[in-house]
C-alpha cells in the first residue's frame, strides 16, 4: 500500500508528489500522456503545451520582430532578416524535452515511483490504472491527491477542426499564418495573438466581453488595449462568434457586433476562451464527494469531503494558475504529513506574458470601491525610468494601492519591463505586511526597472523623487 497515491503530474501533481517522497510518505505518481518511449510524459499542460512552449515562442518571436523592426535604432544594420520557423518549433520541443527529463530525474533523485496510464478512484483506497495497451491494474492508497487539470474548452459554434485549433494547435502551425483569427481575448488569446503577429500574421482578436481584460486594474486595461492595438492586433470588443465554416484552405468566421452580423475570413483559428476541469470519471458517485461545474468540491486545505481524498490545482476551485497548483499540492503533501500549512489566496500573482508584461497581485481599485475601502494610490510611469529608457522598454508603470489609514500594501498592478519580477517584490513584502512607506524606505540598486515599484511606493504618500506628486 502507498501513503499516497497522486493522479496527474501537472505542476500540481508533481509537485505534490515529490514533497510528499520528502516527508518519508511512499508515494505513487500516474500519468496519462506517454513520450515515445512508453514512459510517463511529466508536466501536465503547463509544461508540455501551455506554459514552458509558449514563453519559448513568445520569446523567439519577440527577437524575430526586435531584430527586424528595432535594432537598427541601435545602431545595429541586420539586413533582411528571415524567419526558420522549423528551427523556432525545434528550440521549443527541445526545452519542453529537457524540462519533462527534468522531472523524471527529480522522481528518482526523490524515489517517488511513477507508471504510465489513465487513474481513477474507485474506492476510498483504491485507484485503478487503465494502461494504454488495455490492461489495468488496481493500486492501494492511504491517501489520494487529483491532480488532473484541465482542457481547452470548445465552443458549438467553432468545433476543432483542421484550421481551428485549441491553445496546443497554436502551438505547432508549420507555417505562419496570413489571415489568423482569435476568439478570445484573455490570457492565452492575447499571448498566441501575439506570437503570430510578430511572426508576420494578420491578427484579429475577437472577444464576447465589451471590456478588455476586466480582471486587471482599471488603468492596465485602458493602456494595455491601446499597446496591443499599436503593436498591430485588431481587437475587436463585444464581438460573439456565431458560427464557423471550414473551407479547404480557410474558415469562414459570422459574429454578431452590436446587433451587426459580420463575416470574415481567416487561414487559421484559435479559440482560447478558457479551460475546463478534468474531473469527468475520476470519482466514483457512491462515495458522495460533490463536483459542481466540473470543479471537485473541497475546503480551504484541498479536502475533499472523504477526508483521505484531495484535489489541487485546476481541479478545484480558484484561478487555473500552474504556481497555485504546486503551492496547493505542497500544502496537501504537508497536512497529510500532520504538519500545518496552508495557501494565501489572497495573494496570488497573475501575469500576462506579453510585451510589455502585465502583472498583478491583490487588488484592484474597482475591487476595493465594491468592497468600501478606503485606499490611497501611488503609480510611476516607465517612462522616467532611466533604465528602462536605456533598454527601449519606457511604455507603462508601476501603481501601488494602500490602505488609507494603515498604509498597508492592499495592490500592486504593473504595465511594463519585468512586471513578472517587480509583482514577485510586491508579493513577498505584501506577505510579510508591509506599507507603502516600508518599501519608501527600502534601497534599491540603480539603475533598475525595479526602481518604479520604489517610487510608486512612494508617491503613494507623496513623496517620489522623479516625478511631480499631488498637490
Amino acid at each position: 500500500m502507498f501513503d499516497v497515491v497522486v493522479i496527474g503530474s501537472g505542476p500540481a501533481g508533481y509537485v505534490a508528489a515529490i514533497r510528499a517522497s520528502q516527508l518519508g510518505l511512499k508515494t505513487l505518481c500516474i500519468e496519462e500522456l506517454s513520450n515515445d518511449k512508453g514512459k510517463p510524459n511529466f508536466g501536465g499542460t503547463c509544461l508540455n503545451v501551455g506554459c514552458i512552449p509558449s514563453k519559448s515562442l513568445l520569446d523567439s518571436s519577440h527577437r524575430y520582430y526586435d531584430a527586424k523592426k528595432n535594432l537598427s535604432d541601435h545602431g545595429i544594420q541586420l539586413g533582411d532578416v528571415k524567419l526558420d520557423l522549423k528551427t523556432m518549433m525545434e528550440r521549443k520541443d527541445n526545452i519542453v524535452s529537457k524540462l519533462t527529463g527534468g522531472i523524471d530525474g527529480l522522481f528518482l533523485t526523490n524515489k517517488v515511483e511513477s507508471i504510465c496510464g489513465k487513474g481513477k478512484v474507485i474506492s476510498k483506497n483504491t485507484v485503478q490504472i487503465d494502461k494504454a495497451d488495455g490492461s489495468s491494474e488496481k493500486v492501494d492508497a492511504k491517501n489520494i491527491i487529483i491532480a488532473t487539470g484541465s482542457s481547452p474548452i470548445e465552443i458549438p459554434a467553432a468545433s476543432f477542426g483542421k484550421h481551428i485549433v485549441d491553445s496546443t494547435g497554436a502551438l505547432a502551425f508549420d507555417s505562419v499564418p496570413k489571415r489568423l483569427g482569435v476568439v478570445g481575448a484573455g490570457i492565452i488569446g492575447l499571448e498566441l495573438g501575439s506570437v503570430w503577429s510578430r511572426l508576420g500574421s494578420e491578427v484579429t482578436v475577437l472577444e464576447a466581453l465589451e471590456d478588455f481584460l476586466p480582471m486587471t486594474d482599471t488603468d492596465i486595461s485602458k493602456e494595455s488595449f491601446k499597446e496591443f492595438k499599436k503593436q498591430g492586433l485588431d481587437i475587436q470588443l463585444a464581438s460573439k462568434v456565431t458560427s464557423t465554416k471550414e473551407l479547404k484552405n480557410s474558415v469562414k468566421v459570422k459574429y454578431e457586433q452590436k446587433g451587426k452580423e459580420i463575416e470574415v475570413e481567416f487561414d487559421k483559428l484559435i479559440v482560447a476562451v478558457g479551460r475546463k476541469p478534468n474531473s469527468e470519471k475520476v470519482l466514483p458517485k457512491n462515495l458522495g464527494i460533490k463536483i459542481e461545474n466540473g470543479f471537485i468540491q473541497v475546503n480551504e486545505y484541498c479536502q475533499t469531503s472523504v477526508e483521505n481524498i484531495w484535489a489541487v490545482g485546476d481541479v478545484v476551485r480558484g484561478p487555473m494558475l500552474a504556481h497555485k497548483g504546486s503551492e496547493e499540492g505542497i500544502m496537501v503533501a504537508e497536512r497529510i504529513a500532520n504538519k500545518q500549512a496552508e495557501v494565501n489566496y489572497d495573494l496570488v500573482p497573475n501575469v500576462i506574458y506579453s510585451h510589455p508584461e502585465i502583472a498583478w497581485v491583490g487588488k484592484n481599485e474597482n475591487e476595493l470601491k465594491s468592497s468600501g475601502i478606503k485606499y490611497k494610490v501611488g503609480k510611476f510611469p516607465f517612462a522616467a525610468s532611466g533604465r528602462a529608457l536605456a533598454v527601449d522598454q519606457s511604455v507603462g508603470f508601476v501603481k501601488v494601492i494602500s490602505d488609507e489609514k494603515t498604509d498597508s500594501i492592499l495592490g500592486v498592478h504593473v504595465f511594463g519591463p519585468a512586471a513578472a519580477e517587480i509583482v514577485q517584490q510586491a508579493l513577498i513584502s505584501m506577505e510579510f505586511g508591509s506599507s507603502a512607506e516600508d518599501i519608501a524606505l527600502t534601497m534599491f540598486s540603480h539603475p533598475t526597472v525595479s526602481e518604479a515599484f520604489h517610487e510608486a511606493a512612494l508617491s503613494v504618500n507623496n513623496q517620489a523623487i522623479h516625478i511631480g506628486n499631488k498637490k
